[in-house]
């Protein structure tokens, strides 16, 4: 029955609004859904549930009287006695007490699924990552802030960062980075946050960038939601007229100004502005960065409206209240409201705030101090959200304590006490608890102390599963008394997550802080994988076991030792809090060593002999790895006694015992030794800390070895190395005569020390009676001092050398001798060194040495032959200098001629004449002369040439900026088109100008796009200079024919007063033009000596056409007659007005007119020519090479491509369909090449509707399948994954009896990493798929498992399809090539093995030893070949006795 209208105020209502009062005694009735109308009740007919339009049942009247009462209520701060109120059994007015004014508002607990983007939230920091932030929320939620949603500058320094890396390399990185501050200096725990919710995640998500992999259960769960900090949206809808004194947001530090910082609001037409003083008021010498977030109040706002002052001082923001806003968007989390009791529930109070919005506070943020509130009560409350789809808006705040103060939960009444976190860390036992209230589906909140709550989830009330919980009976009664144990913390909520399950006190460990390294452990076996053992600990923990440790030796089966489910005993190798992870070592020299446990670098004594873990062997050493990743070197000598090689005596992942002989704490370096941890080995001395480079010592000789000899220093004791080489020199014999006379025990004195190395010295050969005074060191160390060392390696500023254990210094080429020719300016590495000090770097350890004999002995010295270059003001003109090449480049050589100062030669600049192949006449280090072509101190930029002649032949033409003058007509070549103009390169200079397009034509009407167009880059053009920049460098230029016009006049007239008088000046243009047009076909490897021009680079210009070769390509006697007046853009047929009318009209003239018209077509014939090899610019050479190949895919792609490079999307569209129209319609291939680009086109620039209407035709035209998998890839690799999903199941319903259309589909699953939907389709193939392709199907997805999914799954699959198909020797070598990629050779020698077994022809037996053969020398060894081919001998045998 269709509802009755609802009758109006008056009419025919009097009648029945009478029956009603005369039955129940009350006129007016509000109607309740829970009471029953009588049958006889007049109300049936005229109220109903929902009124149209919203309306109420109430007079208007009624409405004004109700309203006046709340407004003089509301003024005089209490709440009405009295209320009216309609009753449901009766239409009279009733008054009713205050308790029943308005209906309760129903306080519901924040979860996922009521947040919703767009909701703005206050939340406060867990913890800092270096891409993300973990925030607290209210009622025991979480969510994370991406890096790239802090504020927009922050965002856009972090652009320029990745801009500028990628365009200047590392160095340039870095330094951009110390701009950019970490999140941990702008965040810290504990800091609140006003957000806006911008995305909420299904549950489970983990691909999410900032957070990566983690194995924090918060961290983890703070994936579902993800916040933005950025002012611009979370102040988004804030008033200009709220910003008054008091009102508090958040803001971004936009610049930084002389007085202050320039913050942004994130409001149009106003910005806010901190001091320095309000800044750094509570005495924080650190200021604030570009792009930070801070918190503020407002001060007050400028007259005009655009400036409001702030302050970020603490007690004003925490203090400060909000009493009235003019709009509900301007109300913010974090904001203090005055707010209003307006009723108490058992789960929490109703309030009103700012005088007219209704708010909630649940149990969870109601105040520890006033326990009991009252209704007409008036406190302050803290906004936390809005509460998302209420009309009118409500909101949840919180009258907590430390809410209110904006601070941390503390475990004492007051806020001085100490955290939750350290007063109750996770777990500790509580053993009496007392459950205050009950959620019944969520869990309970108790009273662990009288200021500190906790909640239970009801999945941690009991080890059962417990369905709902009751608070009046039962063991979960209120104000019942509980064991518990704290398991983490709800930091905003300011309560502990606790436990009741009697499985949690049993457990022993509860987060990783509580594992110490070094400990014996058991755990159960979690999961096998192809990486690692995951154990579990406890129920909440779990540890790795990586495979080298595994076991003592390599395991092949892990899976025989490893059982899931199955008990094992470990010990901790490294504990890692911050990952949340525990690696353990199942190597039972490790558990069951009785050495000494090494967990850290303090516990690391000279002496001390332990077990370590070989983690990676060189020919140079080894590195071993301890306990807690504490790691040592062991040094080739230190290995064993044998010196065998350490590759092949060593494999990473073997124990090893070793003894520590030296530690470097500051450095936290460790060395040790295998061979002095033998019981064999006698200890020796190793302290080398009393000795030094440059001490005279004595030793006596311990041992003789292949090319040292052992030491033993007196009186020290310490182990020292000398060369039989450098004895040899020293005593004036032969190596083999010294191994003769030396045996153990001669003392050999006269000797310095030349290098200090862990536990050992090198001593050499004294070179100079000089000695230093005393021991070096940074602190005595001064300009002209005489230091020695050993040079270490060569860099590319010279010999690096080692003086000390801690100090450094480096030699520069040019710094080593006086004359470059006899010296040795790069000293062999391991070579004694004596050099004197010339600079000092304190801070780096690091000094500049120079060997010079000037500078060593300045007194008997002879003069130096090559001068020392120390700046670049000794550097003249036309200076004559020595220097070593540098690098040699693309474009030339650089020279170091002075430390730090490098000359450039240019490929011109290096031979008098031109060689095709200069590069091979340099090589790095090679000593050259030349002279000083220019040197420009500011920049530091030195020229230099190796060419003999004037050094002015060239440089007296260059044109600078400083010579060109406003006004001023120059020549010049086009360099680059843009859209918005010409870039313009003046000939003779390398000074570069824009001519803007507005500049190009006279007429105001015409398309300077399509005059653009006409313009080619090399092309040469005449300009004028309209403006300059001296500051910027650079030039505005015009092309304007009207800039030209009074030329034109002057060259007519130039002409005429020449015309009898042989070749004009346009002839030799012509001449020059045609040398020019003859030069472009040569080959480009005759300019290879020419440097390029680049505005931004400091290459030189074009060498001048007079330098080359004199070629004409047409003669004299036809240049004879030309008078060319001018270039000409466009053709000759078509003549301008001013040369019409400005020429004469004798014959002669006409004649000569016609001549040139005859001599320009002539010219332009050979330009086209050139054409054909030449890429097509413009539509008119598309259009021209079409002609020859109307055919060609190709051509037609780039065609429109050409039009997508100028936006011209429908031309590009027009383009491709003409093209399909005109490939003959048996070129197939090239049609289909033309519809796969239509279909890109549409996908970059189309929508929907047009995709699909050309994917359809060329459907229809194609064939369908190719066409559906090429647009499902197109979607794909556009990153359009719902679509492509799409296409594929469109495709696989269409075309379900194509095998190659199920993998396909399946590969696209799996590179999605959905590996359990890729695996459903293998199954569903098969019952669309013909019988024949189930082989090929299944042997596809195989593979697939193999490259992108399970190796051990496709491993499965292609053991059942060899087996069920022994003789398919395709699917074999298959499954060879996908095992080989594994690299597991054993794998593969079993494979080999079983198919060998089955009979076959003796060819694709060599085929099968073969393939082995060549896997074993690729993947196995020696033995393993040798094994092969012993093999195919026998089954060579046996086929011949079996034929």
């Amino acid at each position: 029955m269709a509802g009755k209208k609802r009758a109006l105020e008056g009419g025919a209502s009097g009648r029945k609004a009478k029956k009603a009062k005369s039955s129940s005694g009350n006129s007016h009735e509000k109607p309740q859904g829970e009471h029953l109308f009588p049958e006889d009740s007049a109300m049936t007919a005229e109220e109903v549930d929902f009124p149209r339009g919203g309306g109420t049942s109430l007079t208007a009247l009624e409405v004004k009287e109700i309203r006046a009462e709340a407004i003089k209520e509301a003024d005089k701060g209490l709440l009405p006695k009295t209320k009216v109120k309609r009753k449901n059994s009766n239409s009279r007015l009733e008054l009713k007490p205050e308790g029943s004014k308005r209906e309760s508002l129903r306080i519901e607990h924040l979860n996922y699924k009521r947040i919703t983007p767009g909701m703005k939230i206050l939340g406060q920091v867990v913890s800092v990552h270096p891409l993300a932030i973990v925030v607290s929320l209210p009622n025991q939620l979480v969510a994370h802030i991406p890096i790239t949603k802090i504020t927009s500058q922050f965002s856009r320094l972090l652009e320029s960062m990745d801009v500028q890396s990628d365009a200047s390399g590392e160095s340039a990185s870095d330094a951009v980075a110390d701009n950019v501050p970490d999140l941990s200096e702008l965040f810290h725990p504990g800091q609140y946050v006003r957000a806006v919710v911008t995305n909420v995640h299904p549950p489970g998500t983990t691909d999410l960038a900032g957070l990566m992999r983690s194995r924090d259960e918060i961290v983890r769960a703070s994936r579902r939601v993800e916040l933005s900090l950025v002012p611009e949206e979370v102040n988004a809808g804030v008033r200009k007229s709220d910003l008054k004194d008091g009102y508090t947001m958040s803001a971004a530090v936009q610049s930084i100004e002389d007085h202050g910082y320039i913050l942004d609001l994130g409001i149009s037409g106003v910005s806010g502005f901190l001091s320095f003083k309000d800044a750094h008021k509570e005495g924080s010498d650190q200021g604030l960065r570009i792009g930070c977030l801070v918190d503020i109040a407002v001060l007050r706002l400028s007259s005009n409206g655009r400036t409001c002052n702030t302050t970020t001082d603490s007690k004003t923001l925490v203090a400060t209240s909000v009493s009235e806003v003019s709009d509900v968007t301007s109300v913010l989390p974090g904001m203090l409201v005055q707010s209003l009791v307006t009723g108490v529930t058992s789960s929490g109070l109703n309030l009103q705030i700012l005088g007219f919005f209704d708010a909630t506070a649940d149990k969870y943020h109601q105040s520890r101090v006033q326990k009991t509130l009252k209704v007409g009560q008036r406190i302050k409350a803290r906004v936390l959200y809005n509460i998302p789809g209420t009309s009118p808006p409500r909101f949840s705040v919180s009258l907590s304590d430390h809410h209110l103060g904006l601070g941390i939960k503390s475990a004492a009444a007051n806020s001085e006490g100490p955290s939750l976190v350290d007063a109750f860390p996770i777990g500790t036992i509580l053993d009496s608890v007392k459950i205050s209230h009950v959620e019944p589906e969520q869990g309970l909140l108790v009273e662990v102390q009288p200021s500190v709550d906790g909640f239970v989830h009801i999945s941690q009330v009991s080890d059962e599963h417990t369905p709902i919980l009751s608070g009046t009976s039962g063991p979960w009664k209120i104000a019942n008394l509980h064991k518990a144990r704290v398991i983490g913390h709800h930091m905003f909520d300011g309560i502990l997550q606790l436990s009741l399950r009697p499985s949690v006190f049993m457990q022993k460990f509860l987060q990783v802080g509580d594992i110490q390294v070094g400990e014996v452990i058991k755990g159960t076996v979690k999961r096998l994988t192809d990486s690692a053992v995951f154990i579990s600990l406890s129920e909440r923990l779990d540890g790795v076991i990586w495979p080298n440790h595994y076991a003592d030796v390599p395991l092949k089966y892990p899976a025989r030792r490893f059982k899931v489910g199955a008990s094992i005993k470990c010990r901790v190798l490294t504990v890692e809090p911050e990952r949340n992870r525990v690696v353990l070592t199942a190597k039972r020299t490790l558990m069951d060593t009785a050495q000494p446990i090494l967990t850290s670098y303090e516990d690391a004594k000279i002496g001390v002999v332990t077990h370590g873990v070989i983690f990676a062997v060189s020919e140079t050493g080894m590195k071993v790895e301890f306990f807690n990743n504490v790691k040592a070197t062991i040094p080739v000598r230190e290995a064993s006694e044998t010196g065998a090689k350490l590759t092949d005596a060593f494999t990473p992942g073997k124990v090893a015992k070793v003894r520590i002989i030296a530690v470097y704490k500051d450095t936290r370096r460790i060395v040790a030794s295998i061979r002095q941890a033998t019981s064999a080995f006698t200890p020796t001395v190793t302290d080398v800390s009393s000795l030094s480079v440059g001490d005279t010592v004595q030793g006596a000789v311990v041992e003789l070895q292949k090319a040292n000899i052992i030491l033993s220093l007196q009186p020290s004791e310490a182990r020292a190395h000398l060369s039989f080489v450098t004895l040899a020199n020293i005593r004036g014999t032969t190596v083999p005569e010294l191994r003769t006379s030396l045996k153990p025990g001669v003392i050999i004195d006269s000797l310095v020390v030349t290098s200090v190395e862990e536990g050992f010295v090198i001593v050499g050969k004294p070179e100079s009676p000089t000695k230093p005074e005393t021991k070096l060191s940074m602190d005595a160390v001064a300009i002209g001092r005489i230091v020695r060392g050993r040079v270490t390696r060569h860099g590319r500023s010279g010999a690096q050398a080692k003086l000390t254990a801690r100090i450094t210094g480096s030699l520069h080429p040019t710094d080593a001798c006086d004359d470059y020719e006899v010296g040795n300016p790069f000293p062999a590495v391991g070579s004694a060194l004596q050099a004197v000090v010339i600079g000092i770097d304190k801070d780096a350890n690091h000094l500049t040495l120079s060997t010079r004999p000037s500078k060593l002995s300045p007194d008997s010295a002879k003069p130096p032959v090559d001068r020392e270059l120390s700046s670049f003001e000794d550097l003249k003109i036309g200076d004559t200098v020595r220097g070593f090449i540098k690098c040699v480049s693309e474009h030339g050589l650089f020279v170091m001629i002075g430390r730090g100062i490098d000359a450039r030669v240019q490929i011109r600049e290096l031979f008098d004449e031109y060689i095709k192949d200069w590069k091979s006449r340099f090589v790095a280090n090679q000593l050259v002369r030349g002279r000083i072509l220019s040197v420009d101190v500011d920049n530091k930029k030195v020229e230099m040439t190796f060419r003999s002649g004037d050094l002015a032949r060239n440089h007296s033409k260059l044109v600078t900026f400083n010579d060109l003058q406003e006004g001023q007509k120059v020549m010049g070549r086009v360099k680059r088109i843009e859209q918005y103009g010409l870039f313009i390169v003046i000939d003779n200079s390398k000074v570069t100008g824009l001519c803007h397009k507005s500049q190009l034509s006279d007429n105001k009407d015409a398309d300077v796009t399509i005059a653009l167009r006409t313009f080619r880059e090399g092309d040469r053009v005449k300009a004028i200079i309209l403006s300059r920049d001296s500051e910027k460098k650079q030039l505005s230029l015009g092309l304007k024919p009207s800039y030209f016009a009074k030329d034109e006049d002057m060259e007519v007239k130039d002409d005429e007063s020449l015309g009898g008088n042989g070749s004009s000046a346009s002839e030799a243009e012509i001449d020059e033009e045609s040398d020019l047009i003859h030069m472009s076909g040569q080959s480009t490897e005759e300019n290879l000596g020419e440097a390029t021009e680049d505005d931004g680079k400091d290459d030189q210009p074009d060498i001048s056409i007079e330098n080359a070769p004199e070629e004409p390509s047409i003669s004299s006697q036809k240049r004879q007659p030309l008078k060319l007046e001018g270039f000409q853009w466009f053709s000759n047929d078509a003549m301008s007005e001013e040369d019409s009318g400005a020429g004469s009209t004798s014959e002669d003239e006409t004649e000569s007119r016609k001549k040139k018209r005859r001599k320009r077509k002539e010219i332009q014939q050979d330009l086209t020519a050139e054409m054909h090899t030449k890429v097509p610019e413009s539509s008119a050479d598309f259009e021209r090479l079409l002609l020859g190949s109307p055919n060609s895919s190709y051509m037609w792609i780039q065609y429109m491509s050409f039009y997508l490079q100028m936006s011209e999307i429908d031309k590009a569209r027009a383009t491709g369909r003409r093209a399909v129209q005109t490939i003959n319609f048996r070129e197939e291939q090239e049609r289909l090449n033309v519809w796969i680009a239509l279909l890109n086109v549409e996908n970059a620039y189309g929508s929907d509707a047009t995709m699909e209407s050309v994917f359809k035709d060329a459907a229809r035209y194609n064939d369908s399948k190719i066409v559906h998998l090429r647009l499902a890839a197109i979607l794909e690799d556009s990153q359009k994954y719902e679509k492509a999903e799409e296409q594929y199941k469109r495709t696989c319903k269409k075309f379900g009896q194509s095998s190659k259309v199920w993998t396909l589909f399946a590969e696209h699953y799996l590179r999605r990493g959905r590996l359990e939907e890729a695996r459903k389709l293998l199954s569903r193939s098969l019952q669309s798929l013909e019988k024949r392709k189930h082989i090929k199907t299944i042997s596809k997805f195989a593979q697939m498992e193999y490259k992108l999914g399970d190796a051990e799954r496709g491993r499965t699959i292609f053991e059942g399809i060899v087996d069920s198909h022994p003789k398919r020797w395709d699917l074999w070598s298959v499954y060879m090539d996908m095992e080989a990629k594994q690299g597991d050779i054993q794998h593969l020698r079993s494979i080999f093995s079983r198919v060998l077994a089955i009979k076959m022809t003796s060819r694709k037996a060599k085929s099968f030893f073969k393939k082995w053969l060549n896997l074993e020398h690729k993947l196995g060894d020696d033995e393993g070949a040798a094994v092969v081919k012993q093999r195919a001998i026998e089954w060579t045998q046996q086929a011949a006795a079996a034929s």
